[in-house]
């Protein structure tokens, strides 16, 4: 796949980051994540993130990742295109890159470097170095210590033309809309705040209609209605999902840090498909929890 044809396919529809399948012992589970992978394929998505935000890309060794993406990429192939995370330190996020090329991703979703601050000048050089080291198309998120300004964006763009993609992960209103405003669209562009539906409808009215869900990954049916109800301008749809799920799934998340993604593997597990326990530093949920999360996701009925 070109970088424009995975432009194209950011556009068209609802996104998801499947969990990454871990067993008892914390290990990588190749069968478990197979599963995963052929039960989300039909519900709809047009593209899966493997070992994103919510796969726990964070957590993962280099040994492990290649094996990750090659997975996935037999898994859908031919049904559901797979984009990679990538990130960490240039060099790590360059090898990355580079084996998701060589497994058969579509393209990757390059995760913010961690822990150290740096400049426009030195963020720029981190995105197109890891530009420069393969030829499909990149996605870069903007999060954490990793913001990028429109102009730094615009010379970035004009660099190199596989970078396509701009994934929002801040929620700076005023910024999102001066980098929509600044690239028009020279990018394909993605919400990305966790729990993002509860942000899609003010995202659409930026001119971002498309956005990753990480619910996705145990309540798919509901996940594809509210996409389905923001594209048709279904207030009241939304509403209702608003007032009786998400709102009390976001103050049950928002109880612990990491809890964004411990809260999905909790999910996973009470529809039927675990995925084991989330690697430290998350902690998972605890059992009151767990319970006060199933009552949510039983009120919305079979999925």
């Amino acid at each position: 796949m070109n970088p424009q044809e995975l432009k194209t396919i950011m556009g068209s529809g609802l996104l998801s980051f499947p969990l990454t399948d871990f067993d008892s012992n914390g290990d990588f589970n190749a069968q478990s994540y197979v599963k995963r992978l052929e039960w989300l394929q039909p519900y709809g998505a047009s593209a899966l993130f493997a070992a994103g935000g919510t796969g726990e890309f964070f957590s993962l060794t280099g040994d492990e990742y290649p094996g990750i993406i090659k997975t996935a990429v037999d898994t859908c192939r031919g049904v559901v295109p797979i984009i990679a995370g990538a990130g960490g330190p240039t060099r790590f996020a360059i090898q990355c890159a580079q084996a998701a090329e060589k497994a058969g991703a579509h393209g990757i979703l390059l995760l913010p470097h961690y822990l150290t601050e740096a400049g426009q000048e030195g963020l720029a050089a981190h995105v197109e170095a890891v530009c420069k080291s393969v030829k499909f198309g990149v996605i870069v998120y903007n999060r954490a210590s990793s913001r990028l300004k429109p102009e730094t964006l615009a010379g970035l763009a004009e660099r190199n033309p596989n970078l396509v993609g701009f994934k929002d992960g801040i929620g700076d209103i005023e910024a999102m809309v001066a980098i929509y405003q600044r690239m028009g669209d020279r990018f394909a562009y993605l919400g990305g705040l966790p729990t993002a539906e509860v942000y899609a409808a003010a995202y659409k009215a930026m001119g971002t209609p498309v956005y990753s869900s990480a619910v996705f990954n145990f309540i798919p049916k509901t996940a594809m209605d509210f996409y389905k109800a923001v594209a048709a301008d279904d207030l009241k749809t939304q509403h209702h999902l608003l007032k009786t799920f998400f709102m009390p799934y976001l103050e049950l998340r928002n109880r612990v840090p990491g809890y964004a993604v411990s809260i999905v593997k909790a999910g996973a597990k009470i529809v039927g498909h675990d995925a084991g326990p989330v690697r430290a530093p998350l902690t998972d949920l605890k059992p009151a929890e767990v319970e006060q999360l199933k009552a949510l996701i039983d009120a919305l009925g079979p999925q």
